[in-house]
């Protein structure tokens, strides 16, 4: 398989690090790691209107990693969703942070921006790459 080199899983929780809990800590050890294809970056990038360069999915910013769009971890419990391609969204790192353990939709909502007509665009594009789901 050819490396992919705008594509990098998110990195695991470590114990030691600081905004780290231990329930994340052993859930980013358990829960299952799907390396994707090259052609599913591909998918997803396209399915997220990003053929033409890649940007943070919530703030259209220069992105910086991968963000789980629906968390591992919620309510200090599994989720129930896993670290593979259909759960990971290209972001910058204030918005992952700022995201956490919120549902995409909850935290697009409370973006400053919202009403924009590029906050509106955003969003038609992560509901519509949230449905992608439903039909894999």
């Amino acid at each position: 398989m050819a490396k992919i080199d705008h594509f990098k899983m998110p990195k695991p929780v470590k114990i030691s690090g600081r905004i780290s809990s231990l329930t994340n800590s052993f859930v980013n050890g358990v829960i299952p790691v799907i390396e994707p294809t090259e052609d599913e970056v591909k998918e997803a990038l396209r399915d997220l209107g990003m053929e033409d360069g890649i940007v943070c999915a919530y703030c259209g910013g220069r992105y910086t990693e991968w963000d789980h769009f629906y968390p591992l971890v919620k309510g200090k419990k599994p989720s129930g969703n896993i670290s593979e391609i259909n759960n990971l969204v290209p972001c910058c790192s204030v918005c992952n942070s700022s995201k956490g353990n919120q549902d995409w939709r909850v935290f697009m909502n409370r973006k400053p921006e919202k009403g924009s007509d590029d906050w509106k665009e955003r969003m038609k594009l992560l509901d519509r790459y949230d449905k992608r789901k439903e039909l894999l």
